[in-house]
């Protein structure tokens, strides 16, 4: 029977070091799955391997560099699962008042480094024959809100970008989709939801609250596993039903 189980499987995850990234490396692992854990802070990824156990590899640095991408990919081999959830949103602001510099490095951290990682894993995958890639867009990859252009603008570019690579390595066996997740409690979100604008995001969320991290790793462990041996190219909204109005 196909199901959710992932032993004897390698998955690699981008953003391990906290909040969402950390709660889907958790969940994969609940599932047996070997973890390669990346985040730019090399204590944070050795806190979380020490929960995980032993096999645990921590490859700290930052994704926005495509040699670092590769070397990953080489370190790791044989590679079954990347779900790359590495990303920021560092300003919240008037889109006339976002300056270049902030709008390069968003794109070049949530855009960018989504491609370089994809595609070095990608390349692993396609030379083995199979594999699932899974990518983490957001609710406002395809729903507007106020102050958050670059971020909107790098989460559209990223399903759009995972529709491509699932339309071109399908018949090779890989498999690639993207999650979307809504609002979740995580250091990201944390001065957002504590400001006057989390009230107004709690009211759009029919659920009428937001999402806590692990309510995310399930949504991971299927689009990782054989349990979606039939899904490519998707996007998958985790948002207490935000989109649905």
């Amino acid at each position: 029977m196909i199901g959710f189980d992932l032993t004897g499987r390698t998955a690699w995850v981008t953003g391990a070091g906290k909040g969402l990234g950390r709660a889907i490396a958790r969940g994969l692992a609940a599932a047996g799955a070997r973890l390669v854990l990346t985040s730019r802070t090399r204590a944070d990824l050795e806190d979380l391997a020490a929960e995980l156990g032993e096999g645990t590899l921590v490859l700290p640095g930052s994704v926005a560099d495509a040699g670092f991408a590769d070397e990953c990919a080489e370190r790791i081999g044989h590679l079954d699962v990347l779900v790359h959830c590495a990303g920021i949103s560092p300003t919240f602001k008037r889109s006339e008042r976002v300056t270049d510099e902030e709008w390069q490095q968003v794109l070049r951290v949530n855009l960018d480094g989504t491609w370089f990682c994809c595609r070095a894993a990608g390349r692993r995958m396609l030379e083995r024959g199979g594999g699932s890639i899974v990518t983490v867009s957001s609710v406002h990859g395809t729903t507007g809100f106020e102050r958050i252009a670059a971020y909107a603008a790098s989460k559209g570019g990223v399903e759009a970008l995972t529709r491509v690579l699932a339309v071109e390595w399908a018949d090779r066996g890989v498999r690639v989709n993207a999650l979307a997740p809504g609002y979740f409690a995580t250091d990201l979100s944390g001065g957002l939801m504590a400001s006057r604008w989390g009230e107004v995001i709690r009211r759009g969320v029919p659920q009428g609250r937001i999402g806590a991290a692990d309510e995310l790793a399930g949504a991971a462990v299927f689009l990782a596993s054989d349990a979606s041996s039939y899904v490519t190219g998707t996007t998958l909204y985790v948002d207490g039903g935000w989109t649905a109005h």
